[in-house]
């Protein structure tokens, strides 16, 4: 599946970033979701954090290896 903008992703390895309002070094966690604003020739992807409220609290160009595109319906198979 390929990624595009506005997909719904998930880190599949820890990175660290900066928070975007405290200026303070974070850690991302695997697993952490993150909503793609940007894709750089499909090799990597500028990623926005939020919280639950929808704030942003980390912006991050992250390669494509280290994300999982999140997916809600499943793919219908013939039997």
């Amino acid at each position: 599946m390929t990624i595009k903008e506005y997909d719904v992703v998930a880190l599949t390895d820890e990175i660290r970033a900066i928070h975007k309002e405290t200026k303070q070094p974070i850690l991302l966690r695997h697993g952490q979701v993150g909503t793609v604003l940007m894709s750089f020739n499909d090799q990597a992807y500028l990623v926005d954090f939020a919280d639950a409220q929808g704030e942003t609290y980390a912006m991050e160009t992250v390669p494509t290896t280290q994300l999982m595109l999140l997916t809600y319906e499943p793919i219908l198979v013939e039997s």
